[in-house]
């Protein structure tokens, strides 16, 4: 008898309709517990838009989503995306330095705990007080990791992570995501680069405007990039 793994995310025939057009078309799926999950596809084919509704930065038109069974509908929002943590593709820094950007969610941080999340995302060379204005879109995007890590999220989302990293970089991310998902964390990646993920995720769901057309594990599906 195989191991019951629990659900994190239930999609149930989950429809998003903007300015008349399908983005998402009936996705209905399961998304586990201490798993690293893919969601691959073209340009436009509606994986950020699936991650951006599993912590409500945008609604569903029709159907539902559930955590841990109840619909995501009935969470306080703070406490929702405390617990389901997003990194944009291109995130925002809300903060002046490194340290502030940090400890945003979490003031009472100390040095020593910012600088191991930092060390953790691969920019522990960093000074606290250096400016968030004068970072990379790498160093940004993975500054926003290390500042949604500080909270201690149970699901983490991760828009293109390594999209605006070079080799060194991504792989750091990359292994930052393995020994996240070994201690726990559920992650959902969205990348459209299958070969990227093959030694990095358990589970495949590929989209195809709007509509998931595959899933499996990394081995099992057919998609290309």
């Amino acid at each position: 008898m195989g191991v019951v793994v629990a659900e994190a995310f239930s999609l149930v025939d989950v429809v998003l309709e903007r300015d008349g057009r399908r983005v998402l078309d009936g996705v209905s799926d399961h998304i586990h517990h201490g798993m690293a999950t893919a969601v691959l596809g073209a340009s436009g084919s509606g994986k950020s838009t699936l991650l951006r509704l599993l912590n409500r930065f945008e609604e569903p038109t029709s159907g539902e989503i559930r955590l841990d069974g109840r619909p995501i509908g009935t969470y306080d929002v703070h406490e929702l995306r405390r617990r389901v943590g997003l990194v944009a593709q291109r995130p925002t820094m809300l903060t002046s330095t490194i340290g502030e950007e940090v400890r945003l969610a979490r003031p009472e941080l100390d040095d020593e705990q910012v600088r191991l999340l930092l060390e953790r995302v691969a920019l522990s060379t960093m000074r606290m007080d250096r400016a968030t204005s004068t970072l990379s879109g790498g160093e940004q995007q993975r500054l926003a990791l290390a500042r949604a890590l500080a909270v201690e999220p149970e699901v983490l989302l991760l828009d293109e992570p390594t999209s605006a990293l070079d080799d060194r970089a991504a792989q750091s991310v990359d292994q930052v995501v393995r020994s996240l998902v070994s201690h726990g964390l559920t992650v959902v990646l969205v990348s459209h680069d299958l070969d990227r993920v093959l030694g990095l995720v358990d589970r495949v769901l590929v989209l195809d405007e709007g509509r998931l057309v595959e899933r499996g594990e990394p081995g099992e599906v057919r998609y290309l990039s």
